[in-house]
């Protein structure tokens, strides 16, 4: 096992079933990074922080902010058309409403010889149904397979059902009571909505406790078969697989500008389960 390893987050085991190499790199070496992820680099890294910001909005509008009083800093015509955008999407009518809003919640569990954790954007109680919501700013919609298949969408409903108890008065949440939504703040009416099972759960989690224990034991770490997952990747230049980004286009048809805001897990205070 890695020493300096203790954590575990879905970026970083979306990272290991991506490319265990990059994972290596990342989060056991922690090397820094040489390379940028896509062209255009400003266009880009504009994006991301816009949609770093819309997230700091939305949870300034649910914790009481009003909304008129943060449309005057949506300054920018992206920020603008999402967040009027959020303010009139059906499925989110009524939600600063609800009782049970946890907005920027963090949850930690065991996971083998680690600790997961996530940080949500909502977790939303209402009566004996919980939902998950994802604020996503992408130029592109993704398919429902893929996000299906993201260790996010996974990660995130069994860690709820595993560590969520004392958001249920201390009873945990049956998988069944949960769903996960993610709302695309440039396709407001087309949400993507995934409910859960008990027999989802039982697969999910055995899979985390599979890939920690991979992890736990590697003794390498191989490169990825698919290139194309180079193309997008901050590590190409030391694997030699490319000096060029591949363009920002495709890397959101690729659909992989993996977490824009990662959780610093060494300054968050554990909830201990």
């Amino acid at each position: 096992m890695p020493t300096s390893l203790t954590t575990l987050s879905q970026s970083s085991l979306q990272d290991y079933v991506d490319c265990p190499r990059r994972f290596q790199l990342r989060y056991v070496d922690r090397l820094s990074y040489p390379a940028i992820e896509s062209e255009p680099t400003l266009e880009n890294e504009k994006h991301q922080q816009e949609g770093e910001y819309f997230h700091r909005l939305v949870q300034q509008y649910l914790i009481g902010i009003p909304a008129e009083q943060i449309s005057k800093v949506a300054n920018t015509p992206n920020l603008q058309r999402w967040w009027e955008n959020f303010l009139v999407a059906p499925d989110l009518r009524g939600l600063k409403d609800l009782g049970g809003l946890y907005a920027e919640a963090t949850l930690s569990a065991p996971l083998g010889g680690f600790r997961l954790l996530a940080k949500y954007d909502l977790i939303a109680i209402e009566k004996d149904k919980v939902t998950i919501y994802d604020w996503k700013t992408y130029r592109k919609r993704p398919r429902n397979e893929w996000l299906a298949a993201r260790m996010q969408t996974r990660v995130y409903r069994a860690l709820l059902v595993h560590a969520g108890a004392h958001l249920n008065h201390n009873k945990p949440f049956e998988p069944e009571q949960i769903e996960m939504v993610y709302w695309f703040s440039d396709f407001p009416n087309e949400p993507a909505r995934f409910a859960y099972t008990s027999a989802q759960y039982k697969r999910d989690w055995d899979t985390l406790l599979k890939l920690s224990d991979e992890i736990k034991t590697a003794s390498s770490y191989p490169l990825t078969d698919d290139r194309t997952k180079c193309m997008f990747c901050l590590y190409r230049s030391y694997c030699e697989r490319g000096v060029r980004a591949g363009d920002v286009d495709e890397a959101e048809a690729e659909m992989e500008a993996e977490e824009l805001f990662d959780v610093n897990f060494e300054q968050i205070g554990e909830i201990a389960f």
